[in-house]
């Protein structure tokens, strides 16, 4: 690539002392890396003078085909450059819910375009994720968003695509199915596992007022928790109520191991959203895939 385009600037000044100027070389070196070129042809490209230089026909009447073949070159080298990048590995800073109930699929859905590729998993709440992915710790930003809520509010640069919609329904499991009225409640001081107010579901939950959520609006909180995972095991062995999101439930509440009590209690609309800087390109395609082919949530049916 550096002969060729040593021969375009060449053929372009028509001069070893302005084509060297232009490679920011010296005349000697630049006239070296001709002979070089020459060496490697088999041929002459110069006719070297005592004052002068005349650059062969064959090659003036070849500057079409050298052109073109530049930037064939170019355009391999962007392509085998972008296709190793579908071997590297990206980091995701996700709360943990949606680690449990969304990635699995993204994963599939990314390793049919990059089978190859990795991912590293930065686990936290909304606020800790949001600052590895500001603090350019991680290449995505993975997180449930209210539906009433206005996108995080980052610059241009920055890419957001939904995976879908999700919903927080209040379940409860184990022995204490068997506490829920034909009307689908349970009594005000059936236990619970709580989310702390200053959680994002928390946040919502407690904005919304919603029963069992939150310390204010539960009778008899025995956790307190941000860790959707381990709400979801609880109300599994009968702990008390708690508030999930339905992606994550919806196989147990099928079941019957878990029961929904969104008929009283109501539900809370989620998008789960993902953010990723629009000049990265791997970032960039993993965004096109996981916008355009995110699954249809049959599970909201559940609700």
């Amino acid at each position: 690539m550096q002969w060729l385009d040593d021969v375009l600037i060449l053929l372009e000044e028509q001069n070893l002392t302005r084509a060297a100027a232009r490679r920011n070389i010296t005349q000697p070196a630049f006239s070296r890396r001709i002979r070089s070129f020459e060496d490697w042809l088999g041929v002459r490209i110069l006719e070297r003078g005592k004052n002068s230089i005349e650059i062969s026909l064959a090659l003036r009447e070849n500057e079409p085909e050298i052109r073109a073949l530049t930037s064939r070159l170019r355009e391999l080298k962007s392509k085998i450059s972008n296709s190793d990048q579908s071997s590297a590995s990206v980091t995701i800073a996700a709360q943990h819910a949606p680690i449990f109930s969304t990635f699995p699929s993204m994963a599939v859905l990314a390793h049919q375009r990059f089978p190859s590729l990795k991912f590293r998993l930065r686990a936290g709440n909304q606020r800790e994720s949001v600052t590895l992915f500001l603090r350019g710790d991680a290449e995505f930003l993975l997180c449930y968003e209210g539906l009433d809520a206005a996108p995080l509010p980052f610059d241009s640069v920055i890419r957001r695509v939904t995976w879908g919609t999700d919903r927080l329904v209040p379940v409860v499991g184990g022995s204490k199915r068997f506490s829920v009225a034909k009307s689908g409640s349970v009594p005000a001081d059936t236990p619970s596992m709580i989310y702390p107010q200053d959680s994002y579901f928390g946040e919502i939950l407690h904005s919304s007022g919603r029963a069992f959520g939150t310390r204010d609006y539960s009778e008899n909180p025995i956790c307190e928790t941000a860790f959707s995972n381990g709400i979801k095991e609880m109300a599994l062995k009968g702990v008390g109520v708690g508030w999930l999101p339905v992606s994550m439930a919806h196989r147990e509440i099928e079941s019957g191991d878990l029961v929904s009590l969104s008929n009283v209690y109501g539900t809370v609309s989620l998008e789960i959203a993902l953010y990723a800087n629009s000049k990265n390109q791997i970032a960039d395609a993993l965004l096109d895939i996981w916008g355009s082919e995110s699954p249809s949530r049959d599970e909201e049916k559940l609700t």
